[in-house]
């Protein structure tokens, strides 16, 4: 299975980074390898995490990692990870949602 990144996910990725950065570049730099690990699950086990509740599209799915949601969308022959956000984010009331974006 191949793995894509959007761009909005990647940005997501480095604002992490430098947000723990600023405390911590040696806790930045674990944390982030921490993620990229669970995204490699997907390699061998695309299906492994939930639908998005808020998608309502089987496509739609997320991995939770400490507080962060990790959302991808699934295609025939690949996974495109699309948003990395934080877990208290309503984004029901975004106007656009990450699976819209990307």
């Amino acid at each position: 299975m191949k793995i894509q990144w959007t761009i909005p996910a990647v940005n997501d990725l480095e604002s992490i980074r430098d947000y723990i950065a600023r405390d911590s570049e040696l806790y930045a730099a674990s944390f982030i390898e921490k993620i990229l690990g669970i995204v490699d699950l997907l390699n061998d086990s695309p299906e492994i995490g939930r639908i998005v509740p808020e998608a309502n599209d089987r496509a739609i799915r997320e991995m939770i990692f400490q507080n962060y949601r990790i959302m991808y969308r699934l295609h025939s022959n690949s996974v495109q990870i699309i948003a990395i956000i934080r877990g208290s984010r309503d984004i029901a009331r975004w106007p656009l949602k990450p699976w819209e974006v990307a």
